[in-house]
């Protein structure tokens, strides 16, 4: 079994993380274009030529589904990349989990891109699963940014200047950037307050378990990790960046992965 995982830059790492999790037997193929991270200031014709360029470098590698694992991406360019991949390739995209965070009532926080808080598509979630609970879109200029680049400083001032946007009676918040699913933890210490637990809505986990739906497989049981891992940057093989090894999902996948 031969997973693929695309993204701007690390932020596939949570989902590719949750693959390994699921089937520590899977080879698993992570192509991203660090050089034109962030995506979310282009245009979306700009978008889609990226998101098709790094797709196609993995199509190359012959796996059995292909995860867009970034919300921008998903947003613009997965119709082009369905219609370029299937149904030789299945593609699957990631979608905020705005409708688990409502189902477990409100109020919730959605943490995006500028360019993603207050689109229409987010819009459109919300108004589709959220119904009557209280969603508060927070935009956080710089997050993803600078986890890409593993600024400690310049994560520290993004994440507190969400939290600051955040609602104090916020129950639950919604990641709906994949780079920020590395942070959880940070973002849970900022925004948390007196009372129950903040609960953290992320999507790797459930792009991971879909795209194993998607060919049919489910988890395997298997005590130790076998399979490969092979890292495209901008189409060419590389290694894993060094601000990915400052992340428990990087250095998991890289511990993990065996010799080739």
């Amino acid at each position: 079994m031969k997973i693929a995982l695309m993204d701007s830059g690390i932020g596939l790492l949570a989902a590719a993380a949750a693959v390994r999790r699921l089937r520590p037997d899977a080879e698993l193929v992570i192509s991203s274009d660090p050089a034109s991270m962030p995506w979310g200031p282009h245009t979306p014709e700009e978008i889609t030529a990226r998101a098709l360029a790094v797709a196609r470098a993995a199509a190359a590698h012959r796996p059995d589904a292909l995860i867009v694992a970034c919300n921008t991406a998903s947003v613009h360019a997965l119709p082009a990349l369905r219609a370029a991949l299937e149904p030789a390739l299945p593609v699957i995209g990631t979608v905020p989990a705005i409708k688990p965070a409502a189902a477990g009532g409100g109020p919730v926080a959605i943490w995006a891109t500028p360019a993603t808080t207050g689109s229409p598509y987010q819009r459109g979630l919300i108004a589709e699963f959220a119904g009557a609970v209280d969603v508060t879109e927070v935009p956080c200029p710089g997050l993803a940014d600078a986890i890409e680049h593993g600024d400690e400083a310049g994560i520290d001032r993004a994440v507190a200047a969400a939290a600051a946007l955040t609602p104090p009676g916020v129950r639950s918040v919604v990641l709906g950037c994949t780079h920020y699913e590395l942070v959880a933890d940070r973002i849970r210490a900022a925004v948390q307050r007196p009372g129950p637990p903040l609960v953290l809505h992320g999507s790797a986990g459930a792009v991971a378990a879909q795209a194993l739906r998607r060919i049919g497989a489910g988890p395997a049981p298997i005590a130790g990790p076998t399979g490969t891992l092979t890292v495209l940057l901008g189409g060419r093989p590389g290694t894993l960046p060094a601000p990915a090894l400052t992340y428990a999902e990087g250095r998991a996948l890289q511990a993990a992965a065996p010799a080739r």
